[in-house]
C-alpha cells in the first residue's frame, strides 16, 4: 500500500488547481489540506515545516516533501500507477518537450498573467495601490506569450500543446494559469484573449477533458469573479472605491 499523500493548496492558486485537477481526473487517493492564504496560513510555522519557502502547492507523501507545482505534477504522474502515459510519456522526446513548454511558462506566460492581474484587479482589491506602468507592462509580457503559445506550443493539428490527441501536464498548468484571468472585467478578458482563437479553443478542449473536476475546482474563482463584477459595479453606481477588500493571494 502507497503512503496517503497529502496536497497542500488554495484553490485561488492556479498551480494549486493544476494539482488538485490533476489528481482528482486520475483517481488518486489524496488528502487536500487548505492553505487560506488570505488568513495567512502560509506564514504559519506549521506550513513552514511542510514547505519551507512557504507558498502552494506542496505535497508530503510519506516522508518526501514536495514544492513547486510542475515539480508536483511530473512526480505525481510518474509515481501513481493507473496515471495514463499521455499525461507525462514515457517517451523520452516528448517528455523533453513536456518539460520544455514548463520551463517556458514560468518565465513567460505566467510572468505576463500574474502581473497583469495583480496590477489590475487583485491588487486594488486588497488595498494595493493601482501601478498601471506595471500593468502595461505585463500586458505586453502577456500578449506576447499568448502569441508564442499559439503560434510555436499550438502550432499543430493536434487538439492540445505539441500537436497532442490529448492533455499532458503541460495543457493543465497552463490552462489554470490563464483561467485566472476570468477575474478581469470582460472588456478586457475579451480584448486580450479573443484575438487567439486557437487558445481559446485549447481552453475549451481541455477544460472539456478534464471535466467535472476541471470546473468543481474553478468554483471558487467563478464565485471571486461575481464578487469583483459585483464591487466594480458599487463603484460605478457611487465612484467610490469599495470598503469590502478580498484576501491576497500571493502564489497565484
Amino acid at each position: 500500500m502507497m503512503a496517503n499523500l497529502k496536497v497542500y493548496a488554495d484553490r485561488m492558486s492556479q498551480p494549486s488547481r493544476a494539482v488538485l485537477i490533476f489528481c482528482r481526473f486520475n483517481g488518486i487517493d489524496f488528502e487536500e489540506i487548505k492553505v487560506d492564504i488570505s488568513k495567512r496560513h502560509h506564514l504559519s510555522p506549521e506550513f513552514k515545516e511542510v514547505n519551507p519557502l512557504q507558498k502552494v502547492p506542496a505535497i508530503v507523501h510519506g516522508n518526501f516533501n514536495l514544492s513547486e507545482s510542475h515539480a508536483i505534477l511530473v512526480y505525481i504522474a510518474s509515481t501513481f500507477p493507473g496515471v495514463a502515459d499521455h499525461w507525462y510519456p514515457s517517451d523520452l522526446f516528448t517528455r523533453a518537450k513536456i518539460n520544455s513548454v514548463l520551463d517556458w511558462h514560468h518565465s513567460n506566460l505566467r510572468h505576463g498573467a500574474v502581473n497583469y492581474v495583480l496590477d489590475t484587479v487583485l491588487g486594488p482589491a486588497t488595498g494595493r495601490p493601482l501601478n498601471s506602468k506595471a500593468a502595461a507592462e505585463a500586458e505586453r509580457v502577456l500578449l506576447s506569450s499568448l502569441s508564442k503559445l499559439e503560434d510555436v506550443w499550438l502550432n499543430g493539428d493536434g487538439r492540445f500543446l505539441l500537436g497532442g490527441s490529448q492533455p499532458s501536464i503541460a495543457d493543465l498548468s497552463l490552462v489554470c494559469e490563464l483561467m485566472q484571468l476570468e477575474v478581469l472585467e470582460e472588456k478586457d478578458r475579451s480584448r486580450i484573449l479573443s484575438p487567439y482563437k486557437k487558445v481559446l479553443q485549447w481552453i475549451e478542449n481541455t477544460r472539456t477533458a478534464t471535466n467535472p473536476y476541471f470546473e468543481d475546482v474553478h468554483s471558487i474563482l467563478y464565485r471571486a469573479k461575481k464578487k469583483f463584477e459585483q464591487q466594480r459595479s458599487k463603484v460605478a453606481e457611487s465612484g467610490t472605491e469599495p470598503r469590502n477588500k478580498m484576501g491576497s493571494h500571493s502564489k497565484m
